[in-house]
Protein backbone atom coordinates (compact mmCIF):
# COMPACT_ATOMS: atom_id res chain seq x y z
CA UNK A 1 0.00 0.00 0.00
CA UNK A 2 1.42 3.60 -1.25
CA UNK A 3 0.98 6.75 0.75
CA UNK A 4 0.94 10.15 -0.37
CA UNK A 5 5.38 11.54 -0.54
CA UNK A 6 6.21 12.45 3.16
CA UNK A 7 3.23 10.70 5.10
CA UNK A 8 4.54 7.30 6.94
CA UNK A 9 2.40 5.31 9.22
CA UNK A 10 4.13 2.68 11.46
CA UNK A 11 2.35 0.12 13.50
CA UNK A 12 3.53 -0.19 17.20
CA UNK A 13 1.24 -3.02 17.83
CA UNK A 14 -2.46 -3.37 18.76
CA UNK A 15 -4.13 -0.45 18.50
CA UNK A 16 -0.83 1.77 18.76
CA UNK A 17 0.60 3.88 15.15
CA UNK A 18 3.05 6.54 14.98
CA UNK A 19 1.87 8.93 11.67
CA UNK A 20 4.59 11.56 10.22
CA UNK A 21 2.96 13.98 8.11
CA UNK A 22 4.94 15.98 5.13
CA UNK A 23 5.01 18.86 7.12
CA UNK A 24 7.51 17.01 9.46
CA UNK A 25 4.85 16.68 12.51
CA UNK A 26 5.20 12.97 14.64
CA UNK A 27 1.53 11.94 15.95
CA UNK A 28 1.67 9.05 18.38
CA UNK A 29 -2.11 6.94 18.42
CA UNK A 30 -2.35 5.38 21.75
CA UNK A 31 0.32 5.14 23.61
CA UNK A 32 0.89 1.86 24.72
CA UNK A 33 4.89 1.14 23.97
CA UNK A 34 6.34 -0.21 27.01
CA UNK A 35 4.37 -2.72 28.25
CA UNK A 36 3.08 -3.21 24.91
CA UNK A 37 4.02 -6.77 24.28
CA UNK A 38 3.74 -6.41 20.38
CA UNK A 39 6.11 -3.54 20.28
CA UNK A 40 9.35 -3.86 19.26
CA UNK A 41 12.02 -3.05 21.91
CA UNK A 42 13.38 -0.65 19.51
CA UNK A 43 9.98 1.58 19.71
CA UNK A 44 9.29 1.36 22.78
CA UNK A 45 10.78 5.20 23.06
CA UNK A 46 8.93 6.74 20.50
CA UNK A 47 11.27 9.74 20.64
CA UNK A 48 10.14 13.14 19.63
CA UNK A 49 6.50 13.72 19.50
CA UNK A 50 4.37 16.68 18.14
CA UNK A 51 0.75 14.85 19.44
CA UNK A 52 -1.16 12.49 21.03
CA UNK A 53 -4.45 10.58 20.43
CA UNK A 54 -6.08 9.10 23.25
CA UNK A 55 -8.90 6.85 21.46
CA UNK A 56 -10.05 5.91 25.12
CA UNK A 57 -8.88 5.04 28.62
CA UNK A 58 -8.27 1.36 28.58
CA UNK A 59 -4.70 0.37 29.78
CA UNK A 60 -3.93 -1.04 26.09
CA UNK A 61 -4.10 2.10 24.87
CA UNK A 62 -3.45 4.58 27.70
CA UNK A 63 -0.87 3.08 29.63
CA UNK A 64 2.25 5.25 29.05
CA UNK A 65 0.04 8.48 27.77
CA UNK A 66 1.00 10.38 31.12
CA UNK A 67 4.66 8.97 31.04
CA UNK A 68 5.41 10.06 27.11
CA UNK A 69 3.03 13.08 27.20
CA UNK A 70 5.48 14.35 30.40
CA UNK A 71 8.81 13.39 28.46
CA UNK A 72 7.78 14.54 25.12
CA UNK A 73 6.11 17.37 26.25
CA UNK A 74 3.50 16.91 23.08
CA UNK A 75 -0.21 18.14 23.05
CA UNK A 76 -2.69 15.38 24.10
CA UNK A 77 -5.97 15.38 22.91
CA UNK A 78 -8.72 12.75 24.53
CA UNK A 79 -12.45 13.36 24.88
CA UNK A 80 -12.93 16.11 28.12
CA UNK A 81 -13.66 13.20 30.90
CA UNK A 82 -9.97 11.46 30.03
CA UNK A 83 -8.29 14.83 29.61
CA UNK A 84 -9.31 15.89 33.44
CA UNK A 85 -7.72 12.27 34.55
CA UNK A 86 -4.95 13.37 32.56
CA UNK A 87 -4.29 16.54 33.77
CA UNK A 88 -4.97 15.29 37.65
CA UNK A 89 -1.68 13.28 36.51
CA UNK A 90 0.35 16.20 35.78
CA UNK A 91 -0.06 16.46 32.02
CA UNK A 92 -0.55 19.75 30.86
CA UNK A 93 -0.88 20.33 27.45
CA UNK A 94 -3.89 18.94 27.02
CA UNK A 95 -7.06 19.53 24.68
CA UNK A 96 -10.24 18.25 25.94
CA UNK A 97 -12.62 17.30 22.67
CA UNK A 98 -16.29 15.82 22.43
CA UNK A 99 -17.43 13.72 18.95
CA UNK A 100 -18.25 15.88 16.43
CA UNK A 101 -15.60 18.62 16.81
CA UNK A 102 -12.94 19.18 14.76
CA UNK A 103 -9.88 21.55 15.95
CA UNK A 104 -6.35 22.62 14.57
CA UNK A 105 -3.99 21.38 16.66
CA UNK A 106 -0.34 21.22 15.35
CA UNK A 107 -1.00 22.06 11.98
CA UNK A 108 -3.22 19.30 11.62
CA UNK A 109 -6.92 19.06 11.55
CA UNK A 110 -8.40 16.67 14.29
CA UNK A 111 -11.89 15.26 14.26
CA UNK A 112 -13.01 13.28 16.75
CA UNK A 113 -15.77 10.91 15.53
CA UNK A 114 -18.01 8.36 17.48
CA UNK A 115 -16.82 4.63 18.54
CA UNK A 116 -18.99 2.02 20.01
CA UNK A 117 -16.76 0.48 23.05
CA UNK A 118 -16.41 1.24 26.52
CA UNK A 119 -14.06 4.02 28.70
CA UNK A 120 -13.44 3.17 31.84
CA UNK A 121 -9.94 3.97 33.42
CA UNK A 122 -8.17 1.88 35.90
CA UNK A 123 -6.97 4.43 38.37
CA UNK A 124 -4.88 2.32 41.38
CA UNK A 125 -7.68 -0.05 42.40
CA UNK A 126 -10.75 2.05 41.21
CA UNK A 127 -12.33 2.48 37.35
CA UNK A 128 -13.50 5.82 36.92
CA UNK A 129 -15.56 7.42 34.70
CA UNK A 130 -13.26 7.99 31.03
CA UNK A 131 -16.22 9.27 29.22
CA UNK A 132 -16.74 7.42 26.06
CA UNK A 133 -14.73 5.81 23.40
CA UNK A 134 -13.91 8.02 19.92
CA UNK A 135 -11.88 7.57 16.90
CA UNK A 136 -10.51 10.11 14.66
CA UNK A 137 -10.16 11.59 11.67
CA UNK A 138 -6.92 13.24 11.11
CA UNK A 139 -6.22 15.54 8.11
CA UNK A 140 -2.58 16.14 7.06
CA UNK A 141 -1.23 19.32 5.48
CA UNK A 142 -1.72 17.93 1.91
CA UNK A 143 -4.96 17.00 2.72
CA UNK A 144 -4.71 13.16 3.37
CA UNK A 145 -6.76 11.65 5.49
CA UNK A 146 -6.47 8.71 8.53
CA UNK A 147 -9.54 7.61 10.06
CA UNK A 148 -8.33 5.25 13.03
CA UNK A 149 -11.46 3.73 14.72
CA UNK A 150 -10.57 3.29 17.77
CA UNK A 151 -11.81 -0.09 19.53
CA UNK A 152 -15.57 -0.25 18.08
CA UNK A 153 -18.01 -2.62 16.98
CA UNK A 154 -19.32 -1.67 13.60
CA UNK A 155 -22.09 1.21 13.99
CA UNK A 156 -23.66 2.30 11.11
CA UNK A 157 -23.00 6.26 11.48
CA UNK A 158 -19.74 4.68 10.07
CA UNK A 159 -21.36 5.76 6.58
CA UNK A 160 -21.53 9.15 7.97
CA UNK A 161 -18.11 9.33 8.46
CA UNK A 162 -17.28 8.10 5.07
CA UNK A 163 -19.73 10.94 4.11
CA UNK A 164 -18.42 13.63 5.49
CA UNK A 165 -14.93 13.34 5.93
CA UNK A 166 -13.97 10.81 3.22
CA UNK A 167 -10.58 8.63 4.77
CA UNK A 168 -8.10 8.03 2.50
CA UNK A 169 -6.83 4.93 4.42
CA UNK A 170 -8.80 3.08 7.88
CA UNK A 171 -6.92 1.62 10.51
CA UNK A 172 -9.66 -1.03 11.81
CA UNK A 173 -9.58 -3.44 14.65
CA UNK A 174 -10.50 -7.21 13.51
CA UNK A 175 -9.24 -8.98 16.61
CA UNK A 176 -12.80 -10.04 17.88
CA UNK A 177 -14.09 -10.63 21.28
CA UNK A 178 -12.96 -7.35 22.35
CA UNK A 179 -13.97 -5.72 19.02
CA UNK A 180 -14.81 -5.80 16.24
CA UNK A 181 -13.73 -9.44 14.37
CA UNK A 182 -13.25 -9.87 10.64
CA UNK A 183 -16.44 -10.30 9.52
CA UNK A 184 -18.13 -7.04 11.21
CA UNK A 185 -14.67 -4.99 10.38
CA UNK A 186 -15.78 -5.75 6.36
CA UNK A 187 -19.10 -4.30 6.95
CA UNK A 188 -17.60 -1.54 8.53
CA UNK A 189 -15.51 -1.26 5.11
CA UNK A 190 -18.78 -1.18 3.12
CA UNK A 191 -20.06 1.40 4.99
CA UNK A 192 -17.25 3.61 5.48
CA UNK A 193 -16.70 3.50 1.41
CA UNK A 194 -13.06 3.52 1.93
CA UNK A 195 -10.65 1.03 -0.48
CA UNK A 196 -7.46 1.03 1.94
CA UNK A 197 -7.68 -0.79 5.07
CA UNK A 198 -4.64 -1.08 7.90
CA UNK A 199 -6.04 -4.00 10.48
CA UNK A 200 -4.71 -3.72 14.11
CA UNK A 201 -5.98 -4.87 17.55
CA UNK A 202 -5.23 -8.57 16.33
CA UNK A 203 -2.68 -11.35 17.40
CA UNK A 204 -1.84 -8.78 20.34
CA UNK A 205 -3.26 -11.97 22.83
CA UNK A 206 -4.64 -15.48 22.42
CA UNK A 207 -8.09 -14.04 22.76
CA UNK A 208 -7.61 -12.07 19.37
CA UNK A 209 -8.00 -14.10 16.97
CA UNK A 210 -9.13 -12.60 13.77
CA UNK A 211 -6.51 -12.16 10.61
CA UNK A 212 -6.05 -10.37 8.15
CA UNK A 213 -6.76 -13.00 5.86
CA UNK A 214 -9.96 -13.62 6.94
CA UNK A 215 -10.83 -10.00 6.78
CA UNK A 216 -9.99 -10.09 3.04
CA UNK A 217 -12.16 -13.39 2.72
CA UNK A 218 -14.77 -11.38 4.20
CA UNK A 219 -14.66 -8.73 2.17
CA UNK A 220 -13.95 -10.10 -0.98
CA UNK A 221 -16.80 -8.39 -2.76
CA UNK A 222 -14.87 -4.75 -2.11
CA UNK A 223 -13.51 -3.93 -5.71
CA UNK A 224 -10.31 -2.73 -4.96
CA UNK A 225 -10.08 -3.11 -1.59
CA UNK A 226 -6.14 -3.03 -0.44
CA UNK A 227 -5.48 -4.73 2.88
CA UNK A 228 -1.96 -3.78 4.37
CA UNK A 229 -0.70 -6.70 6.33
CA UNK A 230 1.65 -5.27 9.09
CA UNK A 231 3.78 -6.69 11.45
CA UNK A 232 4.87 -4.61 14.71
CA UNK A 233 7.03 -2.37 13.35
CA UNK A 234 6.49 -2.22 9.85
CA UNK A 235 5.50 0.86 7.87
CA UNK A 236 3.89 1.98 4.91
CA UNK A 237 5.41 5.18 3.32
CA UNK A 238 4.92 7.64 0.12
Amino acid sequence: MQLPQGVTLTWLGHGTFLLETPGGKRVLIDPWVQSNPACPDRLKSPGRLDLILITHAHYDHIADAVSVARESGAQTVAIFETAQWLQSKGVTRVLDMNKGGTAPVEGLKVTMVHADHSCGIQDGDRILYGGEAVGYVVELENGFRLYHAGDTGPFYDMRLIGELYHPDVACLPIGDHYTMGPREAAYAIRLLGVKRVVPMHWGTFPLLTGTPARLREEARDVDGLEVAELSPGDRLAG
